[in-house]
């Protein structure tokens, strides 16, 4: 299985923001989105997780086979840290709760209420969950937000890991994971371009 994303344009407030991007992401390869805010990374990503349509192209993987994470952790504030794995867990059919609490660094705050988890132990929670999708595609965005260089260095071993086993990973990020074995790829030349006005110019100014 590949996620295979073919002349792809994506739209952000009925605005196309990219348009004719392509790439294949292969089992044990790493994608790494770049360009600068607002060339539409959120927007492309939102798309692939079928948040919400494309404006053409095609886009070609099993539904069931991609998990999203985005700037929300996707947490519940009255259940533990054990307890919102279990969850999740229980949601896609799968276990290894325990295995992704050590993997993240939580085991020790397992009783913990997510409310009272500080925010980088929200965002390592917010990670884990993907641990107990048993879903082999991953697509994150700016995924180490809130995390300290430690548990970035932790994250990337998770994704490492991942990746290892066959799995797959779409990440936008400035930040670098250390992950060598990924591929970058820069948004800016998909840009998508500004509509022109009738007669060549801005009517605001007729």
């Amino acid at each position: 299985m590949e996620l295979v994303v073919n002349t792809l344009a994506v739209a952000r407030g009925g605005l196309t923001v990219l348009e004719g991007v392509s790439f294949v992401l292969a089992p044990g390869a790493a994608l790494i989105l770049r360009g600068p805010n607002g060339v539409g990374k959120t927007t492309l990503l939102r798309t692939l997780a079928g948040l919400q349509p494309a404006v053409a192209g095609t886009v070609s993987v099993p539904p069931e086979s991609l998990t999203y994470a985005a700037h929300a952790d996707g947490l519940k504030a009255v259940l533990t840290v054990e307890e919102n794995l279990q969850f999740w867990a229980a949601i896609h059919g799968v276990g290894g709760v325990t295995e992704a609490m050590a993997q993240m660094n939580l085991t020790d705050l397992r009783a913990r209420r997510a409310a009272n988890l500080s925010a980088g132990q929200k965002r390592r929670l917010g990670l884990a969950r993907l641990l107990v999708t048993g879903r082999p595609v991953w697509v994150l965005d700016e995924p180490t937000v809130s995390l300290d260089v430690a548990s970035v260095a932790l994250f990337a071993g998770v994704v490492r890991a991942h990746l290892a086993g066959g799995g797959m990973a779409l990440i936008a990020t400035h930040i670098d994971l250390g992950l060598a074995e990924a591929a970058v790829l820069d948004l800016g030349p998909y840009k998508a371009k500004a509509p022109v006005a009738p007669g060549g110019f801005d009517e605001a100014f007729t």
